[in-house]
């Protein structure tokens, strides 16, 4: 859960919101143990979203922090918890609907 604060900035106050860049590399390294390669995908919704993002404030841009990650993020509005995949997509051709 976010708050905002005075400049309209997102104030981070949730457990999850602090634990979130640890529980998707945890969802990578149990995607790589079982699958025995690395996942190139990673599907939020924008709270996840959000939340990353607050971690990593420091980039503002979307390409560098997948870089960082070793994985594109794909948006879903309905998703209930983020997780990791491996697609042939080309995303960065891919168009948004």
């Amino acid at each position: 859960m976010t708050q905002s604060n005075e400049v309209g900035r997102p104030q981070r106050n949730s457990k999850l919101e602090d634990d979130m860049l640890s529980f998707i590399y945890q969802l990578a390294h149990e995607f790589e143990q079982e699958h025995g390669f690395r996942p190139n995908v990673l599907y939020l919704n924008r709270t996840h979203f959000t939340q990353l993002q607050g971690q990593l404030a420091e980039i503002h841009n979307l390409g560098t922090m997948s870089k960082l990650l070793g994985m594109e993020i794909v948006l879903e509005s309905d998703l209930a918890h983020p997780h990791v995949g491996w697609s042939t997509v080309d995303w960065q051709r891919a168009v948004a609907v």
